[in-house]
């Protein structure tokens, strides 16, 4: 299969997917997904949570822009992208500088005592928590259905996808990109690269400076609910200094060492001393042993050097637009990052402060391409 579109988009992630379904209406959008489906690596397997304070300023930022289509997806799915759950942080003494840096600029969290955490997640030692804070308009995202959403959004608008197509070669010639893949060639004068922990891959095979883009795996496992406790209005409750969170997950907790290894991208799998220490960790901090793990995964989270994405034309080669380094956020913030990735793209005004998009961009003094490292 070969194809012409005006666009290319080289990864079906959700930056993929959603930016190729915003673009979709004005243009012909072609994504190529490595792998037989879409969503395989870190979209398949994100803890699926909104959190409104989550990330540093820019992220916040993208998270409020975000919220109303979540709440509202238009286009996407009939009813709300979101579900009550909430998040709680823990912190014993050690945790308590990091408790307060989270604290401080964020919205709407509330301070909990020892006594009212342990009435929310009823398995918390309370002698093991020096403080608390909530954040009660954390919610569930529905992973899948905003994924599957933006593909038939996009499919509905005369857009592709193509699976097994991974980039074998990329060329570019009189104002056209060219890219070859098990599944035919493929050409547009633009290409957008959403190729996740591979993104800095892409860049080289096109002959650009990579952004030193940095793939780390984390890490969860599933446990059984805890015996005699209904654990589905628990909220999400985490460690203040990273240390591990839990969630509960269709009648299961979900437990993550919050791990954040260097890895070559790849399809990541769990470490089992990873895991091990991570819940440790988690059990020194409730009364009910782990006793059984049921399942165990892992996913990339890639950052950019300076822990915000990367959206926009690069700076050293014409056509090629970056949509990478979403780490952590990449589902709360796809609704903001798809929107701003559409309107560089067609030059339109984004609704998005100057200050925000030029964060965001590869061109900002922040960004020490190539050398920087995720912290």
């Amino acid at each position: 299969m070969n194809s012409s579109s005006d666009i290319l988009v080289i990864g079906g992630g959700i930056a993929g997917v959603s930016a190729a379904a915003r673009l979709a209406p004005d243009a012909r959008v072609t994504v190529l997904e490595a792998e037989p489906m879409i969503g395989h690596h870190s979209s398949g397997r994100s803890a699926a949570i909104f959190i409104r304070n989550y990330g540093n300023a820019t992220l916040r930022a993208l998270n409020a822009a975000s919220a109303p289509f979540l709440a509202e997806p238009e286009g996407v799915s009939e009813t709300s992208l979101l579900s009550p759950r909430g998040e709680m942080l823990v912190a014993t003494e050690a945790d308590l500088a990091s408790l307060d840096a989270y604290l401080e600029g964020s919205e709407g969290l509330e301070r909990l005592s020892p006594r009212q955490a342990r009435d929310l997640v009823p398995i918390l030692k309370e002698e093991a928590i020096a403080a608390a804070a909530i954040e009660w308009d954390a919610q569930d995202i529905d992973v899948d259905r905003m994924l599957q959403g933006f593909a038939r959004r996009l499919r509905a608008l005369g857009g592709t996808i193509v699976t097994g197509a991974p980039a074998q070669s990329i060329s570019r010639g009189e104002g056209v990109w060219t890219v070859t893949t098990p599944a035919g060639r493929h050409s547009a004068p633009l290409l957008i690269n959403a190729a996740g922990g591979w993104a800095d891959r892409i860049a080289a095979m096109v002959g650009i400076t990579p952004l030193g883009l940095m793939p780390l795996r984390r890490s969860a496992v599933l446990l059984p609910a805890p015996e005699g406790h209904d654990i589905s209005r628990w909220p999400l409750f985490a460690n203040a200094g990273d240390q591990w969170y839990a969630k509960p997950e269709a009648g299961k907790l979900m437990i993550s060492p919050a791990d954040e290894d260097p890895v070559e991208p790849h399809d990541v799998w769990a470490d089992d001393m990873v895991i091990a220490e991570g819940l440790h960790r988690y059990e020194q901090a409730v009364t009910v042993p782990v006793t059984r793990i049921e399942h165990t995964w892992a996913g990339m989270r890639t950052f950019a050097p300076d822990r915000t994405p990367v959206v926009g034309f690069a700076p050293d080669i014409e056509g090629f637009f970056w949509l990478a380094g979403q780490g952590g956020y990449g589902m709360q913030t796809a609704p903001a990052l798809s929107q701003l990735a559409a309107d560089l793209c067609l030059a339109r005004q984004s609704a998005l402060p100057q200050t925000v998009i030029d964060a965001l961009s590869p061109r900002r003094a922040k960004l020490n391409k190539g050398q920087g490292q995720a912290t």
